[in-house]
């Protein structure tokens, strides 16, 4: 790998060592032994350079991981631990609330999380707009909205750091209530708007939704969870990619979404409260 690549993959890893220790900077800089500084500048990302060789070998021992982790050159943690294959397949039958896509979120602690949704992101949906959605796709309405809350929990954590990507038409056929949502009411579509813009403000800026023209762009749904792995979605399935270098294209290919984006996460909600503001009530 690039050098610059090896360096980001350290830092967000040493980032998401620093989460699950609990400690503050100093704490664990002094369990590393270093000064608050230094690991203040390793973290900024402001050097490709890494740490000398015993600074590496220490944080490997201190905290249980293989150096070859930590350097991003494997994507298992443990010293022992069996090679993972570079691909897998995990079936997501029940919606949202799958166990693995959970752990796959907790082991991205301290890690910056890219998600690109199949529709309206399924932590901003309301019960109602669940409920419609499940009816359609006989999925478990429950299992759905209980993974949307846990993932508002955990946007709603310090160490959070997620960025979601969508074509702004998406939103735009929502309202006209075109597509899969035509027998959705107005009134419905109004408050999931409203919903939907009250959230984008509150967990701004640990959660930013950029939107893209997606008539120049286009990107099926998938989630990179850190440098750890990405989930591809194919229906009732998830494709998931562990090696270095495809995760490293995907990552590429969602900064170019969020390149061409026609509003930014500072402007989402308001152009989400305004394009709630054109649907005419049903009553």
């Amino acid at each position: 790998m690039d050098k610059r690549d090896v360096s980001a993959l350290f830092r967000e890893r040493l980032r998401s060592l620093l989460a699950r220790s609990g400690m503050n900077q100093s704490t664990f800089a002094g369990t590393l032994g270093i000064d608050r500084s230094a690991l203040s500048q390793i973290l900024s990302g402001a050097t490709t350079r890494l740490p000398r060789a015993e600074t590496l070998m220490t944080i490997a021992h201190e905290h249980g991981v293989s150096l070859d982790w930590l350097l991003g050159l494997s994507q298992d943690e443990s010293v022992t631990g069996e090679i993972r294959d570079m691909m897998e397949i995990e079936e997501g039958v029940s919606g949202y609330g799958e166990s693995f896509m959970a752990r796959w979120y907790a082991d991205a602690a301290g890690m910056k999380v890219r998600y690109v949704p199949a529709g309206i992101p399924d932590l901003l949906r309301t019960q109602e707009l669940v409920d419609y959605e499940a009816g359609l796709t006989h999925r478990d309405a429950e299992a759905q909205a209980s993974g949307a809350r846990d993932k508002i929990d955990y946007n709603r954590r310090p160490e959070t750091d997620m960025e979601a990507c969508m074509p702004l038409h998406t939103l735009e056929i929502f309202a006209r209530g075109m597509g899969i949502w035509s027998g959705f009411p107005p009134t419905s579509r109004r408050r999931q708007l409203l919903h939907m813009a009250a959230l984008l403000e509150e967990l701004y800026p640990a959660f930013r939704l950029f939107l893209y023209d997606g008539r120049q762009r286009y990107s099926v749904p998938y989630t990179i969870f850190g440098s750890l792995r990405a989930a591809i979605y194919v229906g009732d399935m998830y494709l998931v990619l562990n090696a270095p270098s495809p995760i490293n294209l995907l990552t590429r290919h969602f900064d170019n979404l969020i390149r061409a984006a026609r509003v930014h996460a500072h402007d989402s909600a308001s152009f989400t409260r305004n394009l709630a503001s054109t649907i005419i009530d049903d009553t």
